[in-house]
């Protein structure tokens, strides 16, 4: 247990200091289906530019609900992350949800040490413990907080490990972590909190599935990586 403690301990440090985009290093994308119910509506699509010291991370979304013919809700997303030895320097993104924009800018300031975000959501500064929440960047599980990729919102999040699992994606076997990631303010409307059930391949340090109710259940799930 004391063993399992220090750890622990030290896992928690290290996270706070890196990125881990070297664990992507000469990955080039990673093709996630989005699911609702049981049926691929869409996609979020990752794509990887990497040289030594640097990483951008383009990202591509889109899906619709439709009932009856007419769509319900609908997402069209793109966004750009960009990291220089090994942290986060800038993120851009202009979605579209059900007709709306939204919008983040966010830059690293070097003299504050923070960064700076003007969203649709949230406007001023947010600490270096945040991170983008997206769900091809496994340092999502060891952040205390994580910024809207679609509006620039900051919410506070806890992450539990569930325990190891075996999932089967597309006819092929994965020996996963399963974390649970929730808001930290349970006072939130139900409809502005995360619950997330995650599993992860450390293997390939990859998210393999993403799941949550809200208007049905949904399954971000790994479609292919190269």
């Amino acid at each position: 247990m004391r063993k399992y403690i220090y750890t622990l301990i030290i896992f928690l440090f290290a996270s706070k200091a890196f990125s881990h985009t070297s664990h992507y290093q000469g990955l080039k994308k990673i093709e996630m289906d989005v699911v609702r119910n049981g049926e691929v509506i869409g996609y979020s699509n990752y794509f990887f530019e990497s040289t030594e010291k640097k990483m951008t991370v383009k990202n591509y979304t889109k899906f619709k609900v439709e009932l009856l013919g007419i769509t319900v809700f609908s997402i069209l997303s793109e966004s750009i992350e960009k990291y220089e030895n090994d942290k986060l320097v800038f993120f851009k993104s202009n979605t579209f949800q059900n007709d709306k924009e939204k919008y983040v800018n966010l830059n690293y300031n070097e003299s504050s040490k923070k960064f700076i975000i003007d969203g649709s959501s949230y406007k001023g500064e947010a600490s270096l413990n945040c991170i983008i929440g997206n769900w091809w960047n496994h340092k999502i599980f060891k952040a205390s907080k994580q910024i809207s990729p679609l509006s620039g919102s900051i919410k506070e999040q806890v992450v539990t490990f569930i325990g190891k699992e075996k999932i089967n994606i597309n006819n092929k076997e994965y020996l996963t972590e399963h974390f649970k990631l929730k808001s930290k303010d349970e006072s939130l409307p139900d409809d502005k909190k995360l619950n997330f059930d995650i599993w992860y391949n450390p293997e390939n340090n990859l998210i393999i599935k993403v799941s949550y109710s809200k208007m049905g259940n949904w399954e971000y799930r790994l479609k292919g990586f190269e």
